[in-house]
């Protein structure tokens, strides 16, 4: 095994243990979180050896990028696909044809188009409605008062929807953010709860995460 592979393993074991530490503390099991490492802006070397070392979930940001590095690195091991970035409707079809999750459904238009391109496709991949937690101008997602609009269109529309995504605002406590995500999707009936990343994925595990979003932690710096 190489240098790289080695770091590669190690950094993954240190997110996994620390993971199965923040589940246990709030009585739960570490298999009830998924990790999806965020392989953005980084190519097919630095993949390479998380996928060597075990990790089995990976998330893009972009559909062109993704479509550009990951056909290959599937054709050697097939992995888990999650979008985790804002999506364009126009490129609906393909996020559909390569992630087996999206996880940024937070409008009508973009629910009509992952319907069509479903219909079309015969492929299912689970959806997330993203709300915008924060209220931020600068995010996406949807507000949280249009949330139960935009939960019932996904549905009505054939969308499998696992549950809801959000992104609290930076520089902040994130546990009451992720606490509102949490009680937002208990009071719709949803057990999917994608929230966390690399500085507080430890708290929403505690507060119920399912998906937490590890990009920096497992790789370093972006590429």
């Amino acid at each position: 095994m190489s240098d790289i592979d080695t770091a590669a393993a190690a950094r993954l074991a240190d997110i996994n243990a620390r993971i199965a530490h923040a589940a246990g503390l709030a009585g739960r099991k570490a298999g009830e979180v998924e990790l999806i490492a965020i392989s953005k802006t980084h190519d097919a070397a630095a993949i390479a050896p998380l996928i060597a070392a075990g990790q089995a979930s990976f998330g893009e940001n972009r559909v062109q990028e993704a479509e550009g590095k990951w056909p290959a690195l599937l054709a050697e091991k097939p992995v888990k696909l999650h979008l985790v970035g804002q999506l364009q409707s126009n490129k609906a079809r393909e996020a559909v044809a390569l992630f087996d999750a999206i996880h940024s459904v937070d409008r009508p238009s973009l629910i009509d188009a992952l319907a069509k391109a479903i219909d079309a496709a015969g492929k299912r991949p689970d959806c997330f409605i993203q709300v915008n937690i924060g209220e931020e101008d600068q995010k996406g997602g949807c507000a949280i008062a249009d949330l139960p609009a935009i939960l019932k269109r996904a549905q009505d529309a054939g969308l499998p929807v696992a549950g809801l995504m959000a992104v609290p605002p930076l520089d902040v406590e994130a546990a009451p953010y992720f606490a509102l995500l949490a009680k937002l999707a208990k009071r719709h009936g949803l057990a999917g709860l994608s929230m966390g990343m690399s500085t507080d994925f430890e708290t929403a595990v505690m507060l119920g995460a399912t998906h937490v979003r590890v990009g920096t932690a497992l790789f370093g710096s972006r590429g």
